[in-house]
């Protein structure tokens, strides 16, 4: 017999559909088939079931936050099982340990963070039994077949648990640090608060923190630009005074002058200059370009993103969403045809098809087995879902990754960009740019995503032509500060450890793996940022907080809030997971630097002034370093849901990525503990009187949704407002527009 260990419950439902199987309590087993000869038992855990112990399992003294006993550097690390999570641990105990099972198959996510869930629990459990590894990257039944009938062994893919191994201690080692030291030494200074910090989150926040002192201290300096509109043999079009390249003039009466002189003169086009650019296809989507595509054109939130695309995964719709990788192997290509087939059948695409080219599997842009990593690109399976009975979410993040798919399979788009310079009297140069399309190619297929700037189209213009200046006038303008980082832009950023890219450079960029955490982690950093009160998002924009700009201030240049060394940091990881690094050598270097962190914090304290800081207007954390008081379980992974001030969210965001949030307030109505307690363990609360929208006061009660694993707000039957209105059910909001309280 053999154990199957998958990461979630839904993945082993999936794992186990093509075979004849029965559900037990906590695992299924599989009947005898073709692949298992004996059956096989599919178990599964709840995402990260062991955790890091805390200092003070280590040394007791370590419990109390002080200056005295820090650096915390323990000897050797180990995990405890997560409270909460003791009942699933001891159903895989039990089933490894059965006498008739002799092997172990590891179905955790093919990436880091299964490596790391499922060897730890094995490791847990003190089995020694021989391992394979199940390594796919879609969850349906095709490719859950071929991944039985192809495993791999355990060593294959060890690295890849010590590269995962190593960043969870790393990430321990620098936190538990930087956060007591820094909570510690403000305290003395009279701020009580958490000011928790990482090795990851601390330079994504310092980015933020340079931005928000970039537009504070901009200046804006009042410019002026001459413009004039010209009638050539009948011909008009408008342009801007130009001289040495720069059209800008910092002298309003000479701006004025200029206009003056240029009004009812002849005017004669002096060169026209034609340039066709050719714009390829964009590449294929991983995460990061998912997300900050998803962010522009529907302002979802980075992790907003991840969970949809994770629901399509393990519906079978796309393939693995924590993908690094925009490029697929040649295996994959082969399967493209048959994949555009079926999207050709449905309506939202029909008008692409047939498509330009038949096949892309000779194409380097996208077929390139060197630059796939631990997975291909985000790609639609061969299982086509009808998209108009998806729900809007899930419709939205499937049509963009079709979409991209199909356009691949397009020609280049074609432009004509022209120049002209008209002379005004022989002396005076304006400048007129235009563009012209001559084939839409991919972008009839992207049109909504691709948006830029209209230049408006020139009429033909031959060098020569003369004409007269219809009109000239001055505008005043005045210069921009730079703009606040979306959401999307922020994982751009830390994908590119903080070099800010416009569009031409940014797709070749986001090809390398360097960068600040990994294409699973960045979104939940950002969801840290925010819950930490570091940062808050206004109109799907990125402010630093007075919290955050203070803790980037004293930290300084340091080397803690190093976007390039946090950058090298992720390469030595990723080196590690490719076995060509050595695990032992990376930690003693972060040993080092947790000694460092702690000696840099006591000397600069010496000089810290606060000031300037209105501490009484900074947000305050609700609890210390142990995330606040418990709630709850979490209904969705089994972590503690804990009281984080202004809502509950669950403690395991960190580890796992679960971002569950709930309201404190909702409709004018405060939620209790005991609620919150309720719903979790039931799957509804008390009814809870008195929510009001608009002029309208209902009764109503939260209930939980297994199938789409969200909250809702049901309606009492027979409330009057229940009675007026026919829509019965809204979703919660939670704090950090997560899948799961969107």
């Amino acid at each position: 017999m053999k154990v199957i260990i998958a990461e979630k419950p839904d993945q082993a439902l999936k794992l186990a559909s093509p075979f004849v199987h029965k559900k037990k309590q906590g695992y299924v087993e599989i009947q005898p088939n073709r692949l298992f000869p004996r059956g096989a038992f599919i178990t599964w855990a709840v995402g990260h079931v062991c955790e890091l112990v805390p200092p003070e399992a280590y040394n007791p003294a370590w419990k109390k936050w002080t200056v005295e006993t820090l650096p915390i550097i323990p000897e050797s690390f180990r995990h405890q099982v997560i409270k909460g999570k003791a009942k699933q641990f001891g159903v895989i105990k039990q089933l490894l340990r059965r006498p008739d099972v002799n092997e172990i198959i590891h179905a955790g996510d093919a990436g880091r963070e299964g490596e790391l869930i499922v060897r730890t629990i094995v490791e847990m459990s003190g089995v020694r039994k021989p391992m394979k590894r199940l390594w796919i990257s879609s969850l349906t039944e095709r490719a859950v077949v071929a991944g039985f009938e192809s495993l791999l062994q355990e060593e294959q893919t060890r690295s890849l648990y010590h590269e995962a191994y190593s960043r969870a201690c790393a990430d321990w080692l620098v936190g538990m640090n930087a956060s007591r030291v820094y909570t510690v030494l403000l305290k003395e200074k009279g701020i009580s608060d958490v000011f928790s910090a990482g090795r990851v989150q601390t330079p994504t926040l310092a980015l933020v923190v340079k931005r928000e002192k970039e537009i504070a201290s901009f200046k804006p300096e009042p410019f002026w630009e001459v413009k004039a509109s010209f009638d050539v043999d009948g011909k008009r079009y408008e342009g801007v005074w130009h001289k040495d390249g720069q059209s800008r003039i910092n002298d309003p009466e000479l701006a004025e002058r200029i206009a003056a002189f240029c009004r009812e003169k002849p005017a004669r086009v002096s060169e026209v200059k034609t340039e066709r650019k050719e714009f390829l296809p964009p590449y294929l989507f991983n995460l990061s370009a998912l997300q900050a595509a998803a962010n522009k054109l529907y302002k979802f939130s980075p992790q907003k993103t991840l969970d949809v695309a994770q629901k399509l995964y393990v519906k079978g719709y796309l393939s693995y969403p924590r993908s690094d990788s925009a490029f697929v192997t040649a295996e994959e290509a082969r399967a493209f045809p048959d994949i555009l087939s079926r999207l050709a059948r449905q309506p939202e695409y029909r008008g692409f098809f047939p498509a330009p080219k038949a096949s892309i599997a000779q194409d380097r842009r996208y077929v390139n087995q060197k630059k796939v990593t631990d997975h291909y690109a985000i790609i639609p399976t061969e299982q086509v879902p009808t998209v108009a009975k998806l729900g809007d979410d899930e419709r939205k993040i499937y049509d963009l990754v079709a979409r991209r798919l199909i356009a691949a399979h397009y020609e280049s788009a074609l432009f004509d960009y022209t120049t002209v310079v008209t002379l005004v009297d022989g002396r005076a140069a304006f400048v007129s740019k235009g563009k012209v399309q001559l084939r839409a190619g991919w972008r009839s297929v992207l049109f909504d995503e691709e948006k830029e700037e209209d230049e408006p189209v020139l009429p033909p213009l031959a060098e020569g032509e003369e004409g007269r200046v219809r009109k000239a006038s001055v505008k005043e303008s005045r210069t921009q500060p730079p703009k606040r980082y979306t959401e999307g832009q922020l994982i751009t950023l830390m994908k590119t450890a903080g070099k800010y890219l416009d569009n031409e450079e940014l797709e070749k960029v986001l090809m390398k793996t360097e960068g600040l955490g990994t294409e699973a982690t960045r979104a939940a950093i950002i969801a840290t940022l925010k819950q930490r009160k570091y940062i808050e998002v206004k109109r799907n924009q990125v402010y630093a907080t007075p919290k955050g700009m203070l803790l980037i201030d004293l930290i300084g240049d340091k080397i803690l809030a190093s976007p390039e060394m946090t950058a090298r940091w992720e390469q030595r990881l990723a080196e590690i997971g490719q076995g060509l690094a050595s695990p032992q050598a990376f930690m003693e270097q972060v040993k080092k630097l947790s000694r460092k962190i702690v000696q840099d914090a006591v000397e600069q304290s010496r000089s810290w002034n606060l000031d300037g800081y209105d501490v009484a207007a900074m947000p305050k954390q609700a609890s210390r370093f142990s995330l606040g008081k418990k709630v709850a379980v979490c209904r969705a992974c089994g972590g503690d849901l804990v009281d984080k001030g202004d809502f509950y969210g669950c403690a395991n965001y960190r580890k796992t990525g679960c971002g569950v949030t709930l309201s404190k307030t909702i409709l004018g109505k405060k939620i209790t503990a005991a609620n919150v307690k309720r719903l979790m363990e039931t799957g509804r609360s008390n009814t809870i009187k008195g929510f009001q929208k608009g002029e309208e006061r209902f009764d109503a009660y939260l209930l939980w949704d297994d199938r789409e694993r969200k909250v809702r707000l049901q309606q009492e039957a027979g409330s009057k407002a229940g009675r007026r209105r026919d829509k019965r059910k809204e979703e919660v909001p939670g704090e950090t527009g997560t899948s799961l309280f969107s």
